[in-house]
């Protein structure tokens, strides 16, 4: 028997199997919109065999975007755009899930293929916004501090990308507060330098994340689990810690979020990472043991043995893949064949 395929409960909602596709963003959206790349590149990991299937950072505003290629979830016609995509999604088998961000500091940049600069007033460039006015690096935007007023404004955004995200199909929600994007910099000490009650201690800091998760919570239907993904560590001293990360888990765990997805980095760019197979792994187990919720492994997971690993010895309760995913969209129906465990391709594809 393998734990990796074996299926998975949160509240109303069960998963077939214990992989889950990570959110990555594709950088292909136009003001925002879904379209045949997003359908063909989700679709085509819900058929190659994960539990989840996970739509990258979609922005709750415009001014929320990494780039002018990210995803968004802020009108109507977003909501279109994506519902054939959690259909399609869900059709096949898998839970369809999307994340929702704000960038904060690091909104206005071009996409990574054409350098991931910051734009200019000529590349179309926006204003940014963050907890202080402190640049992400020497060459970034000078962001401008967010008032509490407009703290409640991006909270209500947040609730209503999460209501449109059920009327599209949507099953899960997972709020982004990792990777140096906005709720991430209200958390993290090197970013936010409030001394209003945003700032400072660490319940302060934590305030603003969890009156969003709070507010999403209770917009969310209580039969539908809700994530949170967190950068667990800055890997920068004085920065954000694994002990800060178990006090937030336990914190979102009375809000009721359902499983903490445990990444790292991101908030800073000279951070010294030390990136190898499964290093953030002994993070989410800490998580997990510590704060007694449910967690997701992310990172360099790659090998079927070493996922079945990771949740049959309880490091973690699921494992989140990314660029393995990119490679191979059949990455799960390939781990089955692997683990010795039987699973079908789709009839479409058994002849060969």
């Amino acid at each position: 028997m393998s734990t990796l395929f074996s299926p998975f409960k949160l509240r109303n909602l069960e998963f077939k199997n214990r992989i889950f596709v990570s959110p990555m963003c594709q950088y292909s959206a136009t003001d925002g919109l879904a379209n045949n790349w997003h359908l063909v590149h989700l679709g085509s990991r819900a058929v190659g065999g994960a539990g989840l299937v996970m739509v990258e950072a979609t922005a709750v505003t415009p001014e929320g975007r990494i780039s002018p290629g990210d995803m968004g979830l802020w009108s109507e016609q977003h909501t279109r755009a994506l519902a054939p995509i959690a259909q399609f999604i869900k059709e096949h088998g898998a839970v369809p899930a999307i994340q929702l961000a704000h960038a904060g500091r690091k909104a206005s940049t071009d996409v990574p293929w054409r350098g991931g600069s910051a734009l200019t007033a000529d590349t179309g460039a926006w204003p940014v916004v963050a907890p202080s006015a402190v640049a992400f690096s020497p060459a970034s935007p000078t962001p401008v501090e967010l008032s509490p007023a407009q703290l409640d404004v991006i909270c209500a955004q947040f609730v209503e990308a999460a209501r449109r995200s059920l009327e599209a199909g949507f099953e899960v929600v997972e709020l982004h507060f990792a990777h140096g994007y906005l709720l991430h910099e209200f958390l993290s000490p090197l970013s936010n330098q409030r001394n209003d009650e945003y700032g400072g201690s660490l319940e302060n800091r934590a305030r603003f994340p969890l009156q969003v998760a709070r507010a999403v919570r209770a917009a969310w239907p209580q039969h539908l689990p809700l994530f949170v993904r967190i950068s667990a560590t800055d890997w920068v001293e004085g920065g954000w810690d694994l002990a800060q990360s178990v006090q937030l888990a336990q914190w979102l765990k009375a809000t009721g979020i359902d499983l903490i997805d445990c990444s790292s980095g991101g908030l800073v760019p000279d951070a010294k990472i030390p990136v190898a197979f499964g290093f953030q792994t002994p993070l989410a187990t800490a998580i997990r043991n510590q704060a007694d919720i449910a967690v997701g492994a992310v990172g360099m997971i790659t090998a079927p043995a070493q996922a079945e690993q990771i949740v049959a010895t309880g490091l973690a309760d699921v494992v989140l893949l990314a660029r393995e995913l990119l490679r191979d969209p059949y990455w799960p129906l390939h781990a089955a064949a692997a683990l010795r465990v039987k699973l079908d391709w789709p009839v479409q594809y058994q002849r060969a």
